[in-house]
């Protein structure tokens, strides 16, 4: 082949209590590359769409490019050159996975175009790696992961990779309301300090084990419970216009839980039905419309969708 086309989805990630070990795949929202071969050795980014000219080109400092180069220093085909054409669909500092989105689709399409047939878990650091970018140099696999593996997954440990799928209850939908404005990961988290008091981790280590209970048993009112964030979202959550008023709507319409998609401005509930979903996005909407009539999108999403996979180009 001389190119190949992946589509990687956005994610929701932390999933309110599970800062940087929880993440979900979101269905048909995400970013498509094309890795084309040629003829000198190195990667370079050919053309770049949907990001409305914010992103970098040069390869160190994208996310797309550096996980790819990661991945060929990492194998015999170092001398072997990959070309990338990035199309966003997941706008950059949306919370919902940009840089993870590109990441993986990068290196999953350089994979296959040299024939390389590697896993998940042998194309994870590499995408990591790009990732890293975005997040000030953090490490972390809450968007990466369920971006490669696709669904609803625990990231246990990076060092060794341990990626865990949990299964979710049948239809699970998530409502997602993102306000037009920019929140870089780098920089919040930077707001979140690096300790927390013994009271507040144990309740968010209950929240999280909650949780995992409540998806493998269908327990929604155990779900409701433990979607409680008390550790990111009561720093971050000032950051995003009129995010009590949205979360209060949410949870008014029927959510199960309402909380920040990674560090924000996205916004995601968690409903049990696609109509609840779209009724809750509606509200979502509509609180944010009557506090600052900042424009928004909507999106309505089985929680848990397709990992990236290969698509006709």
């Amino acid at each position: 082949m001389s190119s190949v086309t992946v589509f990687a989805p956005s994610t929701v990630s932390n999933v309110a209590c599970g800062f940087d070990i929880l993440g979900f795949a979101l269905d048909g929202e995400g970013d498509r590359i094309t890795a084309s071969l040629r003829d000198k050795p190195g990667v370079s980014i050919v053309d770049i769409r949907g990001d409305d000219g914010l992103l970098p080109r040069e390869i160190h400092l994208n996310t797309a490019g550096l996980a790819v180069q990661t991945l060929l220093e990492g194998t015999a085909e170092n001398r072997r050159g990959i070309d990338l054409e990035i199309e966003k669909g997941t706008p950059p500092a949306s919370g919902l996975g940009s840089s993870a989105a590109s990441s993986v689709a990068a290196v999953l399409a350089a994979s296959e175009l040299l024939g390389l047939g590697l896993t998940n878990e042998q194309l994870l650091p590499a995408s990591l790696e790009g990732e890293r970018i975005a997040s000030g140099g953090v490490l972390h696999g809450d968007n990466v992961a369920p971006c490669l593996y696709g669904g609803f997954v625990l990231v246990r440990d990076l060092d060794p990779p341990d990626i865990v799928s949990i299964p979710v209850p049948d239809d699970l939908y998530c409502a997602i309301l993102r306000p037009h404005v920019e929140i870089k990961t780098s920089e919040s988290r930077v707001l979140l300090g690096g300790s927390l008091s013994l009271s507040t981790a144990v309740r968010q280590w209950g929240n999280v084990a909650g949780l995992i209970s409540g998806l493998h048993t269908g327990d929604l009112d155990l779900i409701s419970r433990s979607l409680e964030d008390v550790v990111a979202e009561p720093v971050r959550g000032h950051q995003v216009p009129a995010f009590h008023e949205i979360k209060e709507a949410a949870l008014g319409a029927g959510a199960l839980g309402c909380s920040l998609s990674g560090s924000g401005p996205s916004i995601f509930a968690i409903c049990h039905g696609r109509a609840p979903a779209e009724a809750t996005v509606e509200a979502m909407k509509a609180a944010l419309d009557h506090a600052s009539g900042l424009a928004s999108n909507q999106i309505v999403s089985v929680v848990g969708g397709a990992g990236a996979h290969l698509v006709a180009d």
